[in-house]
């Protein structure tokens, strides 16, 4: 991947639908602010906190991992949140890119741990946005309330510095550790991602199991009681 922007980091794909209206007329109502820096941190912002984290809903369909549907669901993980503040970053004419890591979360729910047996998470994702001549990485995943409930010091954004997970939470508790970059991506690699999802987390989705039917946001408030 180049270091430069190239057209395909302002253009539309199924995926990543920045031409979709509900994209752009998101982008439009949020991307404020007198420069790029400005509108791509309201952005960043718009995403982070408009939409709450919720990693019991997966659904890898086109359908269902394409940035606009974040817009009609009001939730997702990181990959989709991610899609969705590249396509909002392109629909405001800034270049983005989207970017995968793998971590291993030592901080989920009790039945997040069940059910994947084990804490690495593959293929998470963020956005990569060309501010100033430079990629900087920006991480819209975790909502603010999340972080306060869990615990969690909130991820800033100022479009100068990267904005990735913290290694340890407010008390000083492990949190996340990043153990392998994948790189970037001009478009969302959804048949890798897929693939390497059901290889890795078989019981996670399949159907019928117990995050079909929980709710993420009720399960964090009590176990944080």
């Amino acid at each position: 991947m180049t270091d430069q922007p190239t057209p395909a980091t302002l253009r539309a794909t199924a995926l990543i639908d920045s031409d979709a209206p509900a994209v752009r007329a998101f982008a439009d109502a949020h991307a404020r602010g007198d420069s790029e820096r400005e509108r791509a941190v309201a952005l960043y912002l718009a995403v982070r906190d408009g939409f709450r984290y919720d990693p019991y809903r997966v659904d890898l369909s086109p359908e269902g991992m394409a940035a606009s549907r974040v817009l009609g669901n009001g939730h997702g993980w990181c990959v989709p949140k991610a899609a969705l503040l590249t396509a909002a970053c392109r629909a405001a004419g800034i270049p983005a890119r989207m970017g995968f890591a793998d971590v291993c979360n030592h901080l989920s729910t009790e039945r997040m741990r069940q059910t994947m047996q084990t804490d690495l998470f593959i293929w998470h994702g963020y956005t990569d946005i060309w501010l100033d001549r430079r990629w900087v990485k920006a991480t819209p995943a975790f909502n603010i309330e999340l972080c306060e409930r869990f615990g969690l010091l909130p991820l800033a954004f100022d479009g100068r510095s990267d904005s990735i997970y913290h290694p340890f939470d407010k008390a000083g508790q492990r949190h996340m550790e990043y153990v392998n970059q994948r790189g970037t991506f001009d478009d969302l690699p959804l048949a890798q991602i897929t693939a390497d999802f059901r290889r890795m987390y078989g019981n996670w989705l399949s159907a019928g199991n117990s995050l079909q039917s929980a709710n993420f946001a009720r399960d964090v408030e009590q176990e944080t009681q």
